[in-house]
């Protein structure tokens, strides 16, 4: 029997499971049936997080999660796959009742260019096409949030001039997203010293200026941890921002309760504000194999325990 059916019948059965990892039956940690109930918070898994006990195949991953109590998934790299997989995966997702979270529009791939920050017309046309395409592959894979990253930082132009630049074309996208109810999320990211976007409080600005329900903020909190701490007070200021969350402990961007950031208080935060969202667990699992997939299950079990 495939090792995810034999977890899902357990847990539907209301029996108790030991898993069959060593290392993780040598801690003897049972789940009972409760824990595979819905998360308070709306976490979203990504492709590889459970492969270890559903396989590759990107759909089995997303029902064992959400035979786990996950009810959402996030998928960066959604605009890369064929049409019939992003078909695939929504229908997959509409069926299991589960939330899609953010793809990447993916007009500048990484490593990052001096791109909506150079104002050029060039990488304006290509923003708005991939804009476009980013519409039909929302409708297919039922999303509703696209990631969008300004570039780097431009150092043959002042900050204001770069600034305009990105409102700019953060407005033409807007245009575009708008009449179909959907949402870019700018986030501000910590990689490199050379990207432009590296504050809430300049995604912000940039939110406000851009003036549209189409343009938010993706408040990664790990990125926001190393580039400016001060995570709750700093949520509050942006709040009416913030359009999407994503999660991973600081240091070594893995699951809460690896790092230095108190999860259970920050996720406490967000959801007594009324934030029903995803939250995109945009991390690597701390220990590897089978245990780890289950030791993040239960970090989040911790975490969300409030």
């Amino acid at each position: 029997m495939q090792r995810r059916k034999f977890m899902q019948q357990g847990l539907l059965a209301g029996g108790s499971l030991v898993a069959a990892t060593g290392g993780f039956a040598s801690q003897a940690k049972t789940f009972r049936p409760e824990d595979a109930k819905p998360f308070q918070c709306n976490y979203g898994i990504h492709a590889g997080m459970f492969k270890n006990h559903a396989g590759d195949d990107f759909v089995e991953q997303i029902k064992f999660a959400h035979s786990m109590g996950f009810r959402a998934i996030e998928d960066n790299g959604m605009m890369s796959r064929t049409p019939a997989e992003q078909q695939r995966i929504g229908d997959a997702l509409a069926k299991l009742g589960m939330t899609m979270g953010v793809f990447v529009v993916e007009f500048d791939k990484w490593p990052l260019q001096i791109s909506m920050t150079s104002g050029k017309q060039e990488w304006k046309d290509k923003f708005i096409q991939y804009c476009k395409t980013a519409v039909e592959v929302a409708k297919r894979c039922n999303a509703k949030w696209m990631t969008v990253v300004p570039g780097n930082y431009d150092r043959t132009l002042p900050d204001g001039f770069q600034t305009a630049n990105v409102i700019e074309f953060m407005r033409r996208g807007a245009e575009i997203f708008e009449p179909h109810g959907l949402v870019m999320v700018m986030e501000p990211l910590s990689d490199t010293p050379e990207l432009f976007l590296r504050l809430s409080s300049q995604t912000y600005a940039i939110c406000k200026a851009v003036n549209s329900p189409s343009c938010k903020i993706l408040f990664d909190m790990y990125h926001m941890q190393r580039n400016e701490g001060n995570m709750i007070a700093n949520i509050d200021k942006a709040w009416d921002e913030i359009g999407y969350f994503q999660i991973g402990d600081n240091p070594g961007r893995k699951e809460p309760g690896t790092g230095e950031m108190n999860y259970h208080n920050i996720f406490k935060h967000i959801h007594a504000k009324g934030y029903t969202g995803v939250l995109g667990m945009e991390h690597g699992n701390a220990k590897p194999g089978k245990e780890g997939e289950l030791a993040l299950i239960q970090a989040y079990r911790d975490a969300d325990n409030f």
